[in-house]
């Protein structure tokens, strides 16, 4: 025979229900949680584009001083719009701006200008053990 006391439905009862209470509490919590730092998909989308300029012109188009590839952060929007219409059209000279600029239509391009513009006034991502 045990010590414990007999299960009634009404304690089991009691028992379902703090436990969906307590579920739901700690469900909500973490959907705010998350809301708090969500990002919506239209920004994930141009922060995904941008990423794909990263590789020459550096994290959030910081590029290297005296790499050769100018910086696209703070940028004029009217000076990349024109640049990047001039290589997807071929009507400026370049090694693979060309090629790549064929890739984004108008309303990317507007929105990149837009990007970049804003990010002049970030920081430049420092290397890893650079000196500060």
């Amino acid at each position: 025979m045990s010590d414990r006391p007999a299960v009634t439905a009404s304690t089991a009862r009691r028992t379902r229900l703090t436990c969906a209470v307590a579920l739901t509490i700690a469900a909500n919590a973490v959907l705010l949680a998350c809301a708090a730092g969500a990002q919506t998909a239209a920004d994930l989308s141009l922060r995904s584009l941008a990423a794909t300029c990263a590789g020459c012109h550096g994290t959030a188009g910081h590029a290297v001083q005296g790499g050769g590839i100018p910086s696209l952060a703070g940028m004029p929007r009217e000076a990349f719009m024109a640049d990047m219409r001039g290589f997807r059209d071929g009507t400026r000279p370049a090694t693979i701006m060309q090629q790549l600029a064929k890739g984004f239509d108008a309303a990317q391009i507007e929105a990149l200008a837009d990007y970049f513009f804003a990010r002049g006034n970030e920081p430049a991502a420092r290397p890893a053990g650079a000196a500060q």
